[in-house]
């Protein structure tokens, strides 16, 4: 019998080929796991170098956001440069016929005096035309209050005109015209009807500041005078206003106008004592001319007309224009005499007393007396106390019975 001396087929055949491999890794892992447990003090492995830029990445970030808009700055300066070129020479922006020029806001203003301003531009290029400058041309015009002026691409300008707002008529030298509440004077108006009194006592050459600080008494006037709602200043055909102390109106009435001296102040009381005493006074009085109400406790009837003001004459071609422009006729003339006339009444002197500002006055009763010159009336209103006629002296060339009344009427008497 043969000696088993080696392994079997079997044994050779299924024999595990992979265990000192295996035995080898684990002795690997155990070497690393022991490795870990050494001291740290052994050299570590050795690092990798990476590749760094000369700049920092945020540096470089900014480095080429800078550049691009340096880019995009140089290109949108080019494109301007060009852009600019062709608008100030193409035919496009050319302003070519006044058709090019629309008008807004024009009822007085005409488009001949707009053209006069900016027909110079006429052919120009539109990015060229001095809008400031045309715009304060426009504003000379005497009935231009404002203008503004744009430009619309490629060929178009517009305008638009903002008029002034008149208030009343002025007497100016030979004519009238119409005055707005600053005091700026335009030429009568062709288009339009106004029912406002005339105004005397404006002249063209003073400057604007004055004409409008007389503008502001005449405003504060009819504002008194319509603040009641009777509206008084319906029945003015005239404001005088040549004396700011003493202000004085032509009412209308059917049997003849009156001037009435209003003084400075209170016009609406003062105003009231003369439609209260109007029938009173024609029924004493064979003709009222003028009544002065600026005195205190005081009234004076028909004054002398030394103090009044010459108005020049007004052509026939200017007053036809006023009574078309609606002025009345009683304002076209001229009432002022060549001659300084004599009073109508001689007033006793003991019953004058000394005026007192009209300024101080602000009680209910009517401190007045009256003062000279025309024609005017109103309807009725109360009074603060019935006043009576005192007796007068007549010049020796109109000697009258001693019973006439007087035209001077003290406010503490009763009237009869």
């Amino acid at each position: 019998m043969a000696r088993n001396t080696g392994s079997t087929i079997q044994e050779e055949l299924y024999s595990e080929p992979y265990e000192p491999a295996r035995e080898e890794l684990d002795d690997a892992r155990l070497l690393d796991l022991d490795a870990e447990k050494e001291s740290p003090f052994l050299r570590a492995q050795k690092r990798v170098s990476a590749r760094r830029s000369p700049l920092p990445k945020k540096t470089a970030t900014r480095l080429f956001w800078c550049v691009l808009a340096i880019a995009a700055s140089a290109l949108g300066a080019v494109a301007a440069g060009s852009l600019y070129q062709y608008g100030e020479h193409s035919w496009r922006f050319r302003l070519e016929s006044s058709d090019d020029i629309e008008l807004a806001g024009l009822t007085n203003v005409t488009r001949p005096q707009i053209m006069e301003v900016m027909g110079g531009d006429i052919g120009r290029n539109i990015f060229f035309i001095p809008l400031d400058r045309r715009q304060k041309q426009l504003e000379q015009i005497p009935w231009v209050e404002s203008a503004s002026l744009m430009r619309f691409v490629p060929d178009r300008l517009r305008i638009q005109i903002h008029e002034r707002t008149p208030v009343a008529f002025a007497r100016v030298g030979s004519k009238v015209m119409l005055v707005d509440a600053g005091g700026s004077l335009m030429d009568l108006s062709t288009k339009k009807k106004y029912s406002f009194p005339v105004i005397i006592g404006m002249s063209s050459a003073e400057p604007v500041s004055t004409r409008a600080s007389r503008m502001k008494i005449y405003n504060e006037l009819i504002r008194e005078l319509d603040s009641s709602g009777a509206h008084y200043s319906q029945d003015l055909s005239e404001v005088d206003l040549s004396d700011p102390e003493d202000v004085k109106v032509l009412a209308n009435d059917p049997d003849g106008e009156v001037l009435v001296h209003l003084g400075s102040a209170n016009y609406l009381d003062r105003f009231r004592i003369y439609i209260a005493h109007l029938r009173e006074w024609r029924q004493q009085f064979q003709k009222l001319e003028s009544v002065d109400l600026r005195y205190d406790r005081q009234i004076i009837v028909n004054p002398d007309l030394a103090g009044a003001v010459k108005q020049p004459r007004l052509s026939a071609v200017a007053a036809r224009a006023a009574l078309i422009a609606g002025v009345k006729p009683s304002a076209l003339i001229s009432h002022a005499p060549e001659k300084p006339a004599l009073p109508h009444a001689v007033v006793h002197p003991a019953v004058i007393k000394q005026p007192v500002k009209p300024s101080r006055w602000h009680k209910a009763k009517a401190h007045v007396v009256a003062k000279a010159a025309h024609p005017a009336a109103l309807s009725h209103a109360k009074s603060a106390s019935p006043v009576r006629p005192a007796v007068a002296r007549q010049p020796a060339s109109q000697a009258a019975p001693a019973q006439k009344p007087s035209p001077a009427i003290s406010k503490g008497q009763d009237s009869r």
